[in-house]
């Protein structure tokens, strides 16, 4: 792979704009060798006396001998083509300038070009990571005084004993009550005994260059100075000093989760944030902190990378410079490089080598390799089982296919009597399945093209790093479940009736049923099998959507629930389970669901629900933001509340008036959706924009797309006006088919908007730079309360 789609794929995408523009300067290199190759001179030849033969001129040149030592030699003033300095600015800023002295000759004006675009490029580099290290810094500051808190904090809760270095008299280190300032001054951990004065103290000392050597010295110092025993159940240390408590008296905690409790404790303004010193509270915030290390470890990971991969893409272009114009400006301009902040500055390395041990130590009980597996999780790897089961899923699934289509041919179950009854029963219940299918495979789609235009979905929903689905992965489970919805509609398509009793075999009408519970199973499955940790994390969405507005509203919950409402028709088939088979209608294959007034009554409900959910969810956003967008969408969703409502007045009533209301709400309803999805959502037609009608970024470069994508969206929002308008049946296709194609149309159109919508919010992200979760600290002080880190 060249170095350009390397340096490329390397890259943090939301820093995309603060790496060095590499492609532009090879641009600009690429004009000069055009220049130099337009304007090469003709080299002097030279003829023999017979004229017949034709040489070099450098042919005839003296011979220099074989044993000259070029080192030694002056250098010519031809080889100092550059002269970079460093010139300091306003607000003690630093900025790079390269003098080229070879500007008056032909062509140096492109040369000269080339080096004011790899200054500014550089010093762009040197402001972006200047900035960087002074933010990690400060939140290294923050990190360490939420860990002194947190050893103080470990003292009173576990309570453990101080020996005296002649063993005769063992001190508490913390007293089994809260703490009061007058208690803090006479207590035993703040007074240092004159006969203790030549204790031994234990600090943490930062990794050196000699690595694990030096390592393993610190830890048979650490090991001999905190030889520890069990005294009377505490822990008993030697030679040891500890932490003070005086830090517990100015702190509150912070560590209640996200509940409907606690949201509704905080409403009625009876929550508590005063320490209570139990080990619950202790676990959170050893937690907590743990997240925060791993995330700031990430970020110093990142930084390090960023920092070698701009001094490589330097390194790189000035080979390319020296090798197009013969020059040998590259070692001058890498002597500068070398001597800058980016490459000179350390702090970022003794901050990766600091948090490793602090992290060893306190979060992973001194096991250097499960720590170091937890600051730097694997990525993870492609199995060829995924490769194979995905095709012989898909190859069963089409042979199913085609077993269908020829049975359905050779005994003309299209014409049967039996055609309508099947419909109206179970293609229901196997639609189902065709509905969570196609929604599978459009997100399937989404993460292949998420890739492929390098969209950080994964960072997006806040998944763990190395635990998001892959395409592959979606692919297979959707799949997996074609495999059986295929293999029950095969068993219940020519089905017998018993003479005798009039009924249906129950054994093969319940096979929907057992796929179902097979597929609600597995999802809630509490073993380590088929994807947890993502099962697990969708489970806890929709948990937290079904108690919405009571939990945060991150995007991970708002999406889901944008999902769900373009699933209205899945959830109302659902509903058809309840009935036929709590009812028994099963046995022969009947029903009179749509007659009951229940039934109705609950599918009302149950096309709301989904649009219920988002319109708390954007009161919650309102109030806790402030963001004024925020209630502009709970009306949208008002809107479209208000549209299902009076839809579904219609379709019991039918009357005129009803018909005329109905069509009303439904237009201004998809009005405001398809602005918002467009305007909003994707950040789409925006007049003054770089590109017209669409936005300053795009990831796609065919601009058609976009059209496109706005054009069907448009169209498939109108499949809402199906049955306000009338369109309850049409030519070869039954209602119930009709049903199914037009809650399909609406579940293409939310795989399309999937995709903008996700670009659009990383192109946000990019726009601030924002490539780290703000992972929140457990300990708060008097004087900055709230902070993240």
């Amino acid at each position: 792979m060249k170095f350009g789609k390397e340096f490329t794929s390397q890259m943090v995408q939301e820093w995309k704009e603060a790496y060095m523009d590499y492609n532009y300067l090879k641009i600009v290199l690429k004009d000069i060798l055009r220049f130099r190759q337009r304007n090469a001179s003709i080299r002097p030849m030279a003829s023999t006396s017979q004229g017949s033969l034709k040489r070099r001129v450098s042919l005839y040149r003296a011979f220099s001998g074989l044993t000259i030592r070029r080192r030694n030699s002056p250098k010519n003033n031809e080889d100092e083509v550059i002269l970079v300095n460093a010139v300091q600015q306003e607000e003690s800023e630093q900025k790079y300038q390269t003098m080229f002295h070879m500007s008056s000759e032909t062509g140096g004006e492109y040369e000269l070009v080339f080096f004011r675009r790899l200054d500014d490029e550089f010093n762009k580099v040197i402001n972006f990571y200047k900035k960087m290290v002074e933010e990690v810094m400060e939140e290294a500051k923050e990190l360490t005084k939420q860990m002194d808190t947190l050893i103080a904090f470990r003292i009173k809760v576990d309570n453990p004993v101080l020996v005296e270095f002649d063993g005769a008299e063992a001190t508490k280190l913390a007293s089994n009550g809260v703490l009061s300032p007058s208690d803090s001054v006479a207590h035993p951990i703040n007074v240092i005994k004159p006969e203790l004065s030549h204790m031994n103290v234990i600090e943490e000392v930062e990794m050196s260059s000699q690595g694990h050597l030096e390592d393993e010295i610190q830890e048979e110092k650490v090991e001999k100075a905190s030889d520890h025993r069990e005294t009377n159940g505490h822990k008993v240390f030697h030679n040891f000093r500890p932490a003070s408590l005086k830090i517990l008296n100015h702190v509150k905690i912070s560590v209640t989760p996200e509940t409907p409790v606690s949201t509704l404790k905080g409403i009625l303004m009876i929550s508590k944030s005063n320490l209570s010193f139990s080990k619950k509270e202790l676990r959170k915030a050893e937690e907590q902190m743990t997240q925060a290390f791993i995330e700031f470890y990430k970020k110093l990971r990142t930084l390090k990378g960023y920092c070698f991969l701009n001094q490589l893409a330097i390194s790189k272009i000035m080979k390319k410079y020296d090798k197009i114009t013969s020059r040998n400006a590259s070692k001058i301009y890498m002597e500068m490089v070398d001597n800058s902040f980016l490459t000179s500055s350390d702090e970022v390395f003794r901050l990766m080598e600091r948090v490793e041990v602090t992290f060893i130590k306190h979060f992973a009980n001194g096991n250097h390799s499960k720590g170091i597996n937890k600051l730097r999780p694997k990525a993870r790897r492609e199995r060829h089982r995924i490769t194979f089961f995905l095709g012989f899923f898909s190859g069963c699934s089409l042979a199913l296919v085609v077993a269908i289509a020829i049975l359905v041919h050779a005994r003309g179950i299209l014409k049967s009597e039996g055609r309508s009854q099947y419909m109206e029963n179970m293609f229901p219940l196997y639609s189902l399945f065709g509905f969570i299918v196609l929604h599978m495979l459009m997100y399937s789609a989404n993460i292949y093209f998420w890739r492929r235009y390098r969209v950080n979905y994964s960072f997006i929903f806040g998944s763990k790093q190395g635990r998001e689905l892959g395409y592959r992965e979606v692919f297979l489970l959707s799949s997996g479940l074609v495999l059986l919805a295929l293999a029950g509609v095969i068993s219940n398509l020519d089905m017998e009736m018993d003479p005798r009793t009039k009924s249906f075999s129950a054994l093969t009408e319940l096979v929907p049923l057992g796929i179902l519970i097979i597929v609600l199973l597995t999802m809630f499955c509490p073993f380590n099998i088929i994807y947890r940790s993502s099962r697990f994390l969708l489970i806890q969405s929709a948990f937290h959507c079904l108690c919405a507005p009571l939990y945060k509203v991150t995007l991970p919950d708002f999406f889901l629930a944008d999902q769900l409402t373009s699933q209205v028709q899945a959830f109302r088939n659902l509903e058809f389970y309840v009935c036929y088979y709590g009812w028994g209608d099963f046995k022969r294959r009947s029903n009179n669901c749509h007659g009951n007034s229940v039934f109705q009554t609950f599918s009302f409900i149950v096309a709301i629900i989904p649009f219920w959910i988002r319109f708390l969810q954007s009161l919650r956003r309102l109030v806790e933001e402030k963001d004024a967008m925020q209630g502009l969408n709970g009306l949208k969703y008002f809107s479209i509340l208000t549209a299902v409502a009076m839809r579904t007045s219609y379709d019991l009533k039918e009357g005129m008036t009803w018909r005329i209301i109905a069509g009303v709400s439904s237009g201004v309803a998809i009005v405001a959706a398809t602005y918002w999805d467009i305007v909003i959502d994707w950040g789409l037609l925006q007049r003054n924009s770089k590109n017209p009608w669409l936005r300053d970024k795009l990831l796609v470069s065919n601009k058609s797309v976009y059209f496109v994508a706005m054009v069907l969206n448009v169209l498939l929002r109108l499949a809402w006006m199906q049955l306000i308008l009338g369109f309850r049946e049409a030519p070869f296709l039954h209602p119930q088919a009709l049903i199914a194609t037009v809650a399909c149309l609406e579940i293409l159109r939310r795989g399309i908007w999937n995709f903008f919508r996700l670009e659009n919010e990383h192109l946000n992200n990019a726009e601030k730079y924002r490539a780290f979760k703000s992972v929140p600290l457990p300990f708060n002080y008097d004087e900055d309360e709230g902070k993240d880190l």
